[in-house]
């Protein structure tokens, strides 16, 4: 497979997200609703990606990961923070390729339509141009587009489809790709092949990623930089090369070594019950109670992410 740390570096940045927050209110009540609390899906992520790089978010599921790749994608509003795109984002300069390429794709639509469709309503824009695009973008992700053009998505294999997904995300040449477990859903045997195209593509038209996975493999071959997500903060930041060779968090740790040992709630003076995990106003860590390396203070002050060495990290036991 072809090595992600060929790709380009330059410091120009396509997206830069400030201090992002995206809090849910938890209510009860049907006439005479309350407020029980407030859910921190994100709470104050901050990153930039650059030209021809990959920023890559990984964690369990309901860390918040996937509702900051919606913030970007705009299907999400902000609750707090910012998001400057190098571009003016016009609908088209963010898009996106999703897990399941069975339900991405339109099943009444053709493919060369499909491919082609984000490109309706660009000034000067005729169809006949439309589909030329079309073709030469299915041909740039392996397809053959004399085959491909005229058929329905049902009548091709799952790596097939995600091809014609990818050539849909990248036809307007947008800015940023969001890769949402885009290669999860693939079978093994095609998954290299996948990743390899998405490095191809990215080296030659300079798009920025955001990869939203919870492979660790996969993120390792295709990022430039990883971040670690738990209950809506990063808990560690670095280069992928560094991360993985030295991780310092412990719930990195815990990611790369694949376990998890089951959460006990031991510290009823900062948790009542496993709900309080996720609703607002925790004042400790939320990982102390199953952190081998958890000390009085995690139990009574929430970590703030620092720099630490050659990486940004909340632990207060790191450093």
């Amino acid at each position: 497979m072809t090595d992600a740390s060929a790709q380009p570096s330059q410091a120009e940045n396509m997206v830069t997200v400030v201090d992002l927050r995206r809090h849910f209110s938890i209510t009860k009540g049907i006439l005479f609703r309350r407020q029980l609390g407030t859910v921190r899906a994100v709470d104050g992520v901050t990153f930039s990606i650059a030209r021809g790089e990959t920023f890559s978010i990984v964690g369990e599921s309901g860390c918040g990961k996937t509702t900051t790749a919606r913030m970007l994608l705009g299907l999400e509003k902000p609750s707090s923070g910012t998001i400057e795109f190098l571009d003016s984002p016009n609908g088209r300069e963010v898009q996106a390729v999703f897990q399941d390429p069975y339900s991405s794709l339109n099943p009444r639509m053709r493919v060369g339509d499909i491919v082609a469709e984000p490109l309706r309503g660009l000034p000067g824009m005729s169809r006949t141009k439309a589909r030329e695009m079309a073709a030469a973008t299915i041909a740039k992700v392996g397809l053959d587009p004399a085959i491909v053009v005229g058929r329905y998505p049902h009548m091709f294999s799952g790596g097939q489809r995600q091809r014609i997904a990818i050539a849909r995300a990248i036809i307007a040449r947008p800015s940023l790709v969001v890769l949402d477990e885009a290669v999860s859903a693939i079978d093994v045997s095609i998954r290299a092949q996948i990743l390899n195209l998405l490095v191809d593509l990215q080296q030659e038209l300079g798009m920025a990623y955001l990869m939203i996975s919870h492979d660790l493999a996969t993120v390792r071959f295709i990022s430039k930089t990883v971040a670690v997500m738990y209950r809506g903060k990063f808990v560690e930041m670095a280069s992928a090369e560094n991360l993985f060779a030295n991780p310092l968090h412990p719930y990195t740790e815990i990611l790369l070594e694949a376990s998890r040992p089951r959460l006990r709630l031991a510290d009823q003076e900062c948790l009542d019950d496993a709900e309080d995990l996720v609703v607002t106003d925790l004042l400790c860590c939320p990982l102390h109670p199953f952190c081998p390396k958890a000390t009085s203070v995690c139990r009574a002050e929430a970590p703030p992410i620092r720099m630490v060495a050659d990486r940004q990290v909340a632990c207060h036991n790191v450093g």
